[in-house]
């Protein structure tokens, strides 16, 4: 018998602050006025994603003690952002990523039930950590937490804000007119935590929301985020784009569900997925060149090159070779608040790889930079990018993709037009939505009922 076909889904990511987008192509926008935020939701509605997605930066990136303005910088705050686009959307799933290391359960909870009930059950949570003191120093606090401080605060904060948002039942209120009676139940909202991290009680002030709690994403892939997200989340945004890493990954964290007691379709895999179509595959390769040398351009280049020398590289030319110079050491780094800079743990070994990678193909700085950077995921016409998409989800390496266009806001635009049609011809994405909420749209079940079905599973 065969295995019947996955539905695929798939979300749309606002790039913000990175250097994926091309900031400088005519056809690009403003990142931080609501038209392009509009336009960008209004196209992923139209395609019928599940949802669009925002990340979440809480300080402009230094190179050198400059604000780093090589990439788009300045984002509005996610709060705002969404429950204005639930103004202008009926469908689409609305997703913010917010700060479990600097907020606090009780205004992230209140937050995101308004905005469930104004999006009418759109409302989703990317739940992530911060990982540098650098951070840390915009906010009250300072500093930050070692990395098993960060899961654990994450961990109690999560819980504490569940714990607020089931504080309402949803039957409490009565609103009996001729009886004059409002609320049926005069504790509502009563809630007592006690815990390391928190210590808070008293009145929710947000009755039970359309979807009961939002869809909790995440987005850690060291062993404590995977396990965090088997335990907690609906979703996990996973950063595995080959075949064969999302293969390995959707293993993984589906086997860890059973301990959590949950089945493997109560956790979804969606990794960010990058893209650049053409006519033909040929043309769509080209272009796909084209596209990354616009992302790299010399200063980049040399930008980049200093996340591993830990030096100022301003006076190397881009198209010449690499520095003979060895990186330095320093734990004090030129490059603050980058995520990239923990990828090179031995910048001593990765400057030999790289000098070597250069030698052997006569490459530039800049050729090295872009060559060994992050490549697009799906490269092809709409009918092969279609296919290989489908291929991906049909495999298990993946439930769908959140896609990353390199043009804002415009750049979904030919996704939607042309690869869309092809997947709803396969018969693996919808052709409408078939619920209200982002729950229907990711086919998962209501908190309410997914704690009975968890109580089955342990039993």
């Amino acid at each position: 018998m065969s295995k019947p076909l996955k539905q695929i889904h798939l979300a749309a990511h606002f790039p913000g602050v990175n250097n994926t987008t091309v900031w400088s192509d005519p056809a690009a926008g403003s990142h931080i006025e609501f038209g392009s935020f509009t336009h960008f939701a209004r196209t992923a509605e139209r395609a019928k994603f599940d949802f669009l997605f925002l990340a979440e930066g809480l300080r402009l990136r230094e190179q050198g003690g400059q604000i780093y303005d090589l990439d788009v910088v300045g984002r509005p705050d996610t709060f705002t952002v969404l429950a204005a686009l639930a103004a202008v959307t009926d469908r689409l799933g609305l997703t913010g990523t917010i700060n479990s290391t600097f907020n606090e359960p009780y205004e992230v909870a209140r937050q995101f039930a308004s905005l469930d009930h104004l999006s009418g059950g759109r409302s989703a949570w990317n739940v992530v950590t911060s990982w540098d003191a650098f951070t840390g120093e915009n906010f009250r606090r300072g500093g930050f937490l070692p990395q098993q401080e960060r899961y654990s605060r994450a961990k109690e904060f999560l819980a504490t804000a569940n714990e607020l948002f089931d504080s309402w039942h949803g039957d409490e209120i009565l609103a009996d007119q001729a009886a004059g009676t409002f609320l049926r139940d005069a504790q509502a909202g009563a809630f007592v935590h006690r815990g390391r991290h928190f210590d808070i009680h008293g009145r929710f002030n947000v009755p039970r929301s359309p979807q009961g709690r939002p869809v909790i994403f995440q987005a850690g892939d060291s062993e404590e985020g995977r396990e965090f997200a088997a335990a907690s989340a609906d979703a996990i945004f996973s950063r595995h784009a080959t075949l064969q890493a999302g293969q390995a990954f959707y293993t993984d964290v589906k086997r860890r569900l059973a301990a959590h007691g949950r089945r493997r379709d109560q956790l979804l895999i969606l990794p960010a997925a990058t893209f650049v179509l053409g006519d033909t595959d040929a043309e769509a390769e080209e272009l796909a060149g084209e596209v990354r040398r616009r992302q790299v351009s010399g200063a980049t280049a040399l930008k980049h090159l200093e996340f591993v020398w830990n030096r100022d590289l301003s006076a190397y030319d881009p198209e010449g070779p690499l520095p003979e110079i060895d990186p330095s050491t320093d734990e004090e780094h030129i490059s603050r608040g980058r995520a990239q800079v923990r990828m090179y743990r031995d910048p001593l070994a990765t400057a030999r790889e790289w000098r070597e990678l250069a030698e052997a193909n006569k490459w530039s700085i800049r050729d090295l930079v872009i060559n060994t950077g992050n490549r697009q995921t799906f490269v092809g016409s709409p009918a092969t990018v279609a296919r290989t998409i489908d291929e991906y989800v049909q495999a298990d390496a993946c439930d769908g993709f959140i896609l990353v266009p390199h043009i804002t806001p415009g750049g979904l635009d030919v996704f939607a037009d042309t690869v869309v049609p092809l997947l709803q011809e396969r018969g693996v994405f919808r052709a409408d939505y078939e619920g209200t909420t982002l729950r229907d749209h990711l086919g998962l079940a209501h908190p309410d009922d997914a704690r009975a079905d968890r109580r089955r599973v342990a039993s």
